[in-house]
């Protein structure tokens, strides 16, 4: 092939390339609805304007506002061309030109538009995004939460009566996941007269009820006074220490404290509700001096001794009142149980059953008290390790499947939701979803939640730390959201890095 071929053959397709970008940028934003509530749209991919999340201005005067769901890069036949090849090249060049561009669907918000076609499409504007939030707020209580993510400056408020559904938030470790349920839990305490109690695996929530250095005085008072923050702690003595009565727990979870199958250790089982109904006390540790001194318990005694259980560090012993009493307290505004105090996963899964067993037994007073489980996956798995956190997880099906008509709503936290038990998650109907790497752990999100735009879901992936997808009753629309500042400090911190810094 000679130069001036050569030479030919590059002009064309430098010229083919030309005539295809001036007729991509010529593609207008178009959007097509035959039902004025969903729509199609067509836009250019050069200088692209709109984001699957983001809002748009459609037809209409005003306009209606949209909400793009979907957006793809499509490839379309275009028309036949006939053009030179290049000055003093003979021929002719004939090609069909494949435009590419870009093709999204979406939602109509707010007000029912009228069927319309090729209508022009626009980003909203930030003050009609707000506009339009604000026709949206139900007359109850509105959560601060932070700001829209793709209307920078629009604050995002949460429908505060959404809660009286179950929730699930999620996000993997770095993500914001406990700044966020943090904001949640602040602004569920100034807003609401809902009760809390917070089953805190990590010791993230032990200082809610303390505002940071930096709020300013009267904001801080004002926290204090509405938050009410009690917490239960086995790290310090006195009135606040978390504490258990063997007496008060079920008789089934007795014997599971103390590894007693009811068939297969009958002896032993029957020895200890014997015990359990003659005791004024029915403390453990006095049961077990008795066991030991009375004949044909001794193996009750032993086996208590062996696993250790007198020593556990939950036990009221002779301090005053207990978790459950205080449960029943109705003036108790917030409860947050301080389960990373205790000494032992054992431990730490009795006192979870103790306190959803006590929840489920008094669900006929119906109040209303919104139960928040962080590290969902170690109370409620998939499939549990032990019978003690089997039972824990058997209370959270139960609350998830009935609690509702109770007064009794879940809201979830797990980095892990493939762990969480389906039983639990299946019931949830809000969503907050962060930052989120693992793509199966994606697709089993996108699963129970199929309510949401999968074009949404998706974006998870690319989050920055305290950036979301928030979906449900608590919100009117699936909506991309950046997390706000908290009121009050964070009670557990990673390690300081500093072990990297340059010596």
């Amino acid at each position: 092939m000679g130069a001036s071929s050569r030479a030919g053959i590059a002009a064309a397709a430098e010229k083919y390339r030309s005539l295809r970008e001036e007729l991509e940028r010529s593609i207008r934003p178009l959007a097509t609805s035959l039902d004025g509530r969903r729509f199609t749209l067509q836009a250019s991919p050069y200088d692209l304007a709109f984001q699957a999340g983001g809002y748009v201005a459609l037809a209409g005067d005003p306009p209606a506002l949209g909400q793009v769901t979907r957006l793809e890069l499509a490839t379309e036949e275009g028309a036949d061309l006939a053009f030179a090849a290049a000055d003093g090249v003979p021929g002719e060049v004939r090609a069909s030109i494949r435009l590419r561009v870009v093709r999204g669907e979406g939602v109509v918000l707010g007000r029912e538009s009228a069927s319309f076609h090729d209508a022009e499409a626009r980003p909203a504007a930030a003050e009609e995004v707000a506009a339009l939030l604000e026709s949206l707020r139900p007359p109850r209580a509105t959560l601060t939460f932070g700001e829209l993510l793709l209307a920078p400056g629009t604050e995002l408020g949460l429908d505060s009566g959404g809660f009286g559904r179950h929730t699930f938030l999620c996000g993997q470790s770095g993500s914001g996941k406990t700044y966020a349920l943090g904001l949640l839990l602040e602004q569920l305490l100034q807003e609401t007269s809902l009760r809390l109690v917070v089953l805190d695996p990590n010791s993230d929530y032990v200082r809610l009820g303390e505002p940071r250095p930096e709020v300013e005085p009267d904001a801080a008072a004002r926290y204090r006074e509405r938050a009410q923050v009690d917490v239960r702690t086995a790290r310090d003595g006195g009135p606040d220490r978390l504490r258990l009565r063997f007496a008060e727990l079920e008789a089934s979870t007795q014997a599971a404290v103390l590894g007693l199958d009811p068939i297969a250790d009958r002896a032993e089982y029957a020895e200890l509700v014997s015990l359990v109904e003659e005791a004024r006390n029915a403390e453990l540790a006095p049961l077990i001096e008795v066991a030991a001194g009375r004949p044909g318990a001794g193996p009750l005694a032993q086996r208590a001794l062996n696993l250790g259980l007198a020593g556990w560090s939950v036990w009221a012993g002779s301090d005053p009142g207990s978790l459950v009493e205080e449960l029943r307290d109705g003036d108790r505004r917030c409860l947050v149980v301080d389960l990373g105090s205790l000494g032992s996963r054992a431990e730490q899964a009795l006192t979870a059953d103790a306190v959803l067993g006590a929840l489920w037994r008094d669900r006929a007073r119906r109040e209303p008290i919104l139960v928040v489980v962080d590290e969902a996956h170690t109370l409620c798995p998939t499939h549990p390790e032990d019978v003690l956190t089997a039972r824990s997880t058997e209370h959270l099906i139960a609350i998830a499947g009935e609690g509702r008509k109770f007064g009794l709503y879940l809201l979830v936290a797990s980095q892990r939701p493939q762990k969480v038990h389906e039983n639990v998650l299946s019931q949830c109907d809000n969503l907050f979803l962060m930052r989120m790497n693992s793509t199966a752990d994606l697709a089993a999100v996108g699963d129970v939640f199929s309510f949401v735009p999968p074009g949404l879901l998706a974006r998870a992936t690319d989050f920055r730390q305290g950036e979301c997808v928030v979906a449900g009753a608590v919100v009117s629309h699936p909506t991309l959201a950046r997390v706000g500042a908290r009121v009050s400090q964070e009670g557990g911190a990673d390690v300081p890095a500093s072990w990297a810094d340059r010596g």
